[in-house]
């Protein structure tokens, strides 16, 4: 698609936005600034961290206070940006495709076992038994190769490109070992056929960890959507971890203060990056299960947060040029908000649950105009 069409059809579409309340290329795309003064966003940037709620990751006394303070200073802070469902696997599946969870993806799919759908219900939902969805299912990253723009997922730990378990088989990458601490239910990207069953475009496309750094060196080899995972002990998930590092929050803040300065002085993202910071649950000694954005029973649970409607409130951070530094927006978003936002970046039409929010990347109370 020619610059000129992208942005037109951007600008075409924005008006239509609902208010919320394979061809691997490198370049992104500068969308253009619309009636609605949008940003021109041409490079994403998710990192996920792991089962933290917003007191825990953003309070005064965080254990992780380059994120809680220093990186919070950059950029604006959702503060009531909630996770989709409960467990991990459902919320990141939210983040790239729309799909609520069932009873195997709200149990992180121990097997790795196919999504056998009975029936399609609006909007777009596979309703059936299993978690891998069939190589029909609308996705982000099919939307973004239309686009014949980049993407990304780096996944830490992998031992090789597209890692997970045969069809059928269990996950032997569902609790951490001193040696190999990537998570599979970390990793949305394979649990769609229309990426595994193409092995060459998957191992292209769902890489380990240390590619990132030699891909941000370039604007040129920064992919538009950089998705990125830390492994169980650096994302706060695990404490103490397998190999016996502390892990947790504090060891998340070293983690991150490797990884988001070299993303943050890269050149795609200094031009037209955006960095977003989120969690994908929240936790607590009772679980939060709550949702922002009149989520209720999906297509295919009564609760997707298993104990409510939602995966609770989680917060996220956005850094950006756009962004004012130290800024907090209150109204509320959640993953299927982030998915929304992305593919109204790019002209997309929402997919699944996605969200919205009715201006370019999230809302206006997001970015100084």
């Amino acid at each position: 698609m020619k610059p000129f069409t992208a942005r037109l059809l951007l600008v075409l579409l924005l008006p239509l936005a609902a208010a919320c309340g394979g061809t691997d290329t490198t370049s992104g795309i500068a969308a253009v600034e619309s009636a609605h003064s949008a940003p021109a966003v041409g490079h994403v940037f998710v990192i996920n961290l792991e089962n933290k709620g917003f007191t825990r990751t953003w309070g005064k006394s965080s254990a992780a206070p380059y994120l809680a303070h220093t990186l919070r200073g950059k950029g604006v802070l959702l503060t009531r940006y909630y996770g989709t469902a409960h467990h991990s696997l459902g919320n990141y599946l939210a983040q790239v495709s729309g799909q609520g969870p069932n009873p195997a993806i709200q149990a992180d799919c121990r097997r790795f076992t196919a999504l056998h759908t009975r029936r399609i219900e609006a909007p777009q939902q596979r309703v059936g038994t299993g978690c891998v969805f069939d190589a029909a299912t609308p996705t982000l990253m099919k939307q973004i190769d239309k686009r014949h723009l980049g993407w990304r997922g780096y996944l830490q730990g992998m031992d090789r490109s597209c890692e997970h378990p045969r069809i059928g088989a269990l996950d032997n990458a569902f609790k951490a070992r001193p040696h190999h601490e990537y998570a599979t239910r970390h990793n949305p990207f394979v649990y769609f056929r229309s990426v595994i069953d193409r092995p060459t475009y998957c191992r292209r496309h769902v890489v380990s960890l240390p590619h990132l750094r030699t891909d941000l060196q370039k604007r040129s080899t920064t992919r538009f959507l950089s998705y990125i995972t830390p492994d169980l002990c650096n994302d706060a998930h695990d404490s103490p971890c397998a190999d016996g590092r502390r892990g947790g929050l504090p060891q998340l803040n070293r983690w991150l203060k490797t990884w988001v300065p070299r993303i943050l002085k890269s050149p795609a993202f200094r031009h037209d990056g955006v960095l977003v910071i989120t969690a994908d649950e929240s936790d607590g000694p009772r679980q939060d299960s709550t949702a922002c954005c009149g989520e209720g029973p999906s297509a295919n649970a009564e609760e997707p947060g298993i104990d409510g409607p939602g995966g609770g409130r989680v917060g996220a951070l956005v850094i950006s040029r756009w962004t004012g530094a130290g800024t907090r927006s209150s109204t509320p978003y959640n993953h299927y908000s982030l998915l929304g936002s992305i593919e109204e970046m790019i002209g997309a039409r929402p997919i699944g649950y996605a969200r919205t929010p009715g201006l370019h990347f999230f809302g206006a109370d997001v970015f100084n105009r």
